[in-house]
């Protein structure tokens, strides 16, 4: 509803007939308009609210002549904001996210400043979910139980019938927002009472597709997750890969380079993510320990499961198919099917002498390793990495994921997409700065 006043807001200052051509100063008119209607919406506006991200947007145009420089300055000022929302709004914080709302309206001015532009991100950058703040999850003593309804309708009703309205739900409950005009409104309230939120309806006007839904029917007894949701947990040793995880909705656990996490800190990760939650080690040897860690965040109630991914092209290609929206079980399953359809292999640097495989390895050399296990050895980085990708791309692959090391050359993954451009032109070729430090390229083959 908020978001429709919105719009509304921008149709008004953009689309009369009478209107300026679109520039930058015009679009900063109609952003300020918009975020004035849709403030006017709410009876009682609250901070940290997609109010709150649609103010800070308005109001980062400044002297912005263009359209699209515009554009880009509202989408970013309206970024910044929604990750404020955390510490403006106690449930939000308590919860450690964002306000779905104010990010739901980000999609939107991203999407805004990417077709104005003709710019379009390969990914949308979504703020990653925080630790909750100490304290109980639970309501607190001095907080009354909420509302036990949420009621919607659209009403029929003259204009200077809503002011008698307002007031009347106002006197029922919270979270009153009517938005409308020229004699049609949509109305949202949530209330205990439902039968009289819709009786204020009927005196005011007609209401008509009315829809009441009760807010409690997920009160349930027993032990809880201080969280409540679905999550992924993802550990890694490297910055990077870190920063991807978190962009892609993921929980990141850090671990120090050649390391595990301590149980401890994993188990507490888990638990404070959610209630249902899919973890991703990412390395062999993290594996039993993330195993651990699930079960003890199972005594809080919560529903854990351990993705047994060995590698972190498995967990991006895991996370890549994760869908909140799907049964847990299923999305459990879709995320293992993905990374069990992905070979990884990497680069690594030998610091000793060793027997391998496939031969001998002297200090400096250049291992392949597929699948763990080492498959080529070689003195040059870049030729080493052209004889693994073609060696782990014989048995087929349609999507070839480039992880760059903290050490490699800057043009690695450069050369090597000219590489597989030239010898599997119909493969598909992603990379990313992993900055890892173990190993100057990690490979995911799907």
């Amino acid at each position: 509803m908020i978001l429709s006043q919105f719009l509304r807001g921008l149709a008004e200052i953009l689309g009369g007939r009478d209107a300026p051509p679109p520039d930058g100063r015009v679009l900063g008119e109609a952003l300020g308009y918009a975020a004035l209607l849709a403030r006017h919406a709410v009876e009682h506006p609250v901070e940290g609210t997609i109010l709150s991200v649609l103010a800070d947007a308005s109001g980062q145009i400044g002297d912005q002549q263009t359209l699209g420089g515009a554009a880009r300055a509202a989408a970013a000022g309206a970024r910044r904001a929604l990750r404020a929302t955390t510490g403006q709004l106690d449930v939000l914080s308590r919860s450690g996210v964002v306000d779905a709302g104010g990010a739901g309206l980000c999609v939107v001015l991203d999407a805004l400043a990417a077709v104005i532009t003709d710019e379009y991100p390969e990914r949308y950058v979504v703020p990653p979910r925080t630790a909750p703040a100490p304290g109980p999850a639970a309501p607190r003593e001095d907080e009354r139980p909420g509302p036990g309804y949420e009621v919607m309708y659209l009403l029929d009703a003259p204009d200077d019938a809503i002011h008698i309205l307002r007031a009347a739900l106002d006197g029922l409950g919270d979270s009153l927002v009517v938005v409308g005009g020229d004699g049609l409104w949509n109305v949202h309230v949530h209330v205990d009472d439902a039968g009289a939120a819709i009786e204020a309806g009927l005196a005011a006007g007609r209401p008509h597709r009315i829809r009441v839904t009760y807010l409690k029917a997920a009160d349930g007894h027993g032990p809880q997750a201080p969280c409540i949701g679905r999550a992924v947990v993802a550990v890694t040793a490297a910055e990077g890969l870190a920063e991807l995880f978190e962009e892609n909705g993921a929980l990141v656990v850090r671990r120090a380079s050649g390391t595990v996490p301590p149980l401890a800190v994993l188990a507490e990760a888990i638990l404070a993510a959610g209630d249902e939650v899919a973890v991703l080690p990412n390395e062999p040897e993290v594996l039993d320990l993330a195993e651990a860690a699930a079960e003890r965040a199972r005594e809080g109630g919560a529903r854990i499961a351990v993705v047994p991914t060995r590698a972190s092209v498995q967990g991006l290609a895991a996370l890549a198919v994760h869908d909140p929206v799907r049964r847990f079980a299923d999305d459990v399953i879709a995320m293992t099917r993905a990374a069990g359809a992905t070979r990884f292999g990497q680069l690594e640097i030998a610091a000793e002498e060793a027997v391998t495989s496939v031969g001998l390895c002297r200090p400096g050399d250049v291992l392949g390793l597929i699948d763990g296990d080492v498959a080529m050895i070689g003195r040059d980085l870049s030729r080493t990495a052209h004889g693994l990708l073609d060696r782990m791309l014989s048995g087929g692959g349609e999507l070839v994921t480039l992880v760059r090391g903290r050490h490699a050359p800057d043009d690695l993954t450069d050369r090597l997409e000219a590489h597989l451009r030239l010898r599997h032109p119909d493969v598909e070729t992603v990379s990313y700065e992993g900055r890892q430090e173990l190993y100057p390229l990690l490979v995911g083959v799907e």
